[in-house]
């Protein structure tokens, strides 16, 4: 199995990634089997991102919500 697949950078990294995914997809210079790899790891990609901004999200609401104890809520961090 390729570790490349499995491995996830933070955030800024992963975007970077990304970056040059979308510009390597773009250049078309690439096969169709590197090209649907290419893709494969940019959806992963992404999707790993969308979960760092949606915990990122939570956290700010919960910071930003009144500081009231009747509404307080515990932070479930997902990993």
């Amino acid at each position: 199995m390729d570790t490349k697949t499995t491995d996830l950078p933070d955030f800024e990294k992963a975007l970077e990634e990304l970056e040059s995914l979308v510009e390597q997809l773009e250049s078309g210079e690439l096969s169709l089997d590197q090209s649907l790899l290419q893709f494969k790891r940019g959806v992963e990609l992404t999707r790993h991102c969308q979960g760092v901004l949606e915990q990122a999200q939570q956290v700010v609401e919960q910071l930003i919500e009144p500081d009231d104890e009747s509404s307080a809520a515990p932070f479930e961090r997902e990993d």
